[in-house]
């Protein structure tokens, strides 16, 4: 009795069920065939269906916080890639980035960067997904986009993997998967588990967000505010429109007619998207502060069946992604410094809200460099290749 196998057919048979030809051969024939293959980076699975061992994966953006990190966590991971594709605009080509102990150059983004290509992890900008987002679809390549560029398309899912991984199935639709706003994700993880059980009905979230967010050029900008205060030199304000050393800014993004800014709307529009619970009330006021990583929340709920603070610890103590340090006895609550560095979103100073019937109290940390963008990344591209590619 011969072997089966499936050949694959092109990207864009991609997610459409079982994609290949199934051809029956000898025992040689099959391992020919499983020889040619295997360069093509394919392995054998149970039943004699074939996929690809490893992938080729393009970084978007790869000399940013975002895309360092996204190589970093690639490596970390072991994600099995093949080829490592770093891309960047013409002033980040040239860099040398380190990747599983060799060194790869940073190249030019163009439209023909992604032949050969199966999986984009884009962080370089709204209108550079715009543009190139849609080009690498086309040729067959998965983006993961984490730029509010799509995040609102109703063809492109918004997955946080720990919350709605389902959404992942829909890819196909463009071949692009959005990465939610880094405010959103932490938010969503801690409060899915919640809402799964008593229904969510309404959130007040206040945000307090490093600089990091913003980009490098905050980083330093940050740094060199508290050094020109220290040697009483001139403070100098290029990033922000104000001093953000040993400040607030109650301002992230640009302001709307309607007073919100634009991340506060993405909060409040991403939460419903992903949480597929249009009907839940949210209202954001963001606020970015003096600290390098790690975005820090303090979110208020109101549930239609009744939470003590002892049930929320509970359910949040056996939801994925979720650690809770919440022992104020001990001064022991979630700390933007603790989070820096570390994949999962902590939770704390879990109380009822005495004003109300069903309220709760929490303060949600995060590193929102890490799970905040370039490891949700991953992590969607992860149970991708796992289960679609």
């Amino acid at each position: 009795m011969g072997h089966f196998i499936v050949l694959p057919l092109s990207p864009a048979g991609r997610g459409e069920g079982v994609r290949g030809e199934r051809l029956e051969c000898g025992y040689s024939n099959f391992e020919f065939l499983s020889a040619i293959l295997r360069k093509r980076n394919m392995v054998e699975v149970e039943g004699g269906f074939m996929k690809k061992g490893k992938y080729n994966v393009a970084v978007v953006g790869a000399t940013g916080a975002v895309g360092n990190e996204m190589v970093d966590i690639l490596e970390e991971r072991n994600f099995p890639v093949a080829q490592l594709e770093l891309l960047a605009s013409k002033r980040g080509a040239g860099t040398r980035i380190e990747f599983n102990g060799k060194s790869h150059t940073v190249k030019v983004l163009d439209e023909n960067s992604f032949s050969g290509i199966d999986i984009g992890l884009f962080s370089a900008g709204g209108l550079v997904s715009e543009k190139f987002a849609p080009i690498a679809g086309q040729a067959g390549c998965v983006v993961i986009d984490n730029t509010s560029a799509f995040r609102m398309d109703p063809q492109v899912p918004l997955v946080v993997p720990e919350v709605n991984a389902h959404a992942i199935a829909q890819y196909p639709n463009k071949n692009i998967i959005a990465n939610p706003n880094c405010s959103t994700i932490q938010m969503v993880v801690a409060l899915k588990p919640i809402h799964d059980v008593a229904r969510i009905k309404r959130v007040v979230v206040s945000t307090y967000q490093a600089v990091s967010g913003t980009g490098k050029r905050a980083v330093k900008e940050l740094e060199s505010q508290v050094l020109a205060i220290y040697n009483q030199q001139e403070v100098k304000k290029e990033v922000y429109p104000h001093q953000i050393a040993f400040n607030c800014l109650p301002h992230i993004d640009v302001f709307f007619d309607n007073g919100y800014t634009k991340e506060e709307m993405k909060m409040v529009n991403e939460t419903r998207k992903i949480m597929e619970d249009p009907s839940i009330g949210v209202t954001a006021t963001t606020v970015r502060v003096p600290v390098f990583y790690g975005h820090s929340e303090s979110v208020n709920i109101e549930t239609e069946k009744k939470l003590t603070a002892r049930e929320v610890r509970e359910i949040l103590s056996k939801a994925p992604g979720v650690v809770v340090v919440d022992n104020p006895k001990k001064f022991e609550y979630p700390l933007a410094l603790h989070a820096a560095g570390k994949d999962e979103t902590f939770v704390g100073r879990i109380r009822e809200d005495e004003s109300i019937p069903n309220g709760i109290n929490m303060w949600i940390v995060s590193d929102n460099i890490r799970k905040g963008a370039a490891l949700n990344a991953v992590q969607i591209a992860e149970i991708l290749i796992e289960k679609y590619l």
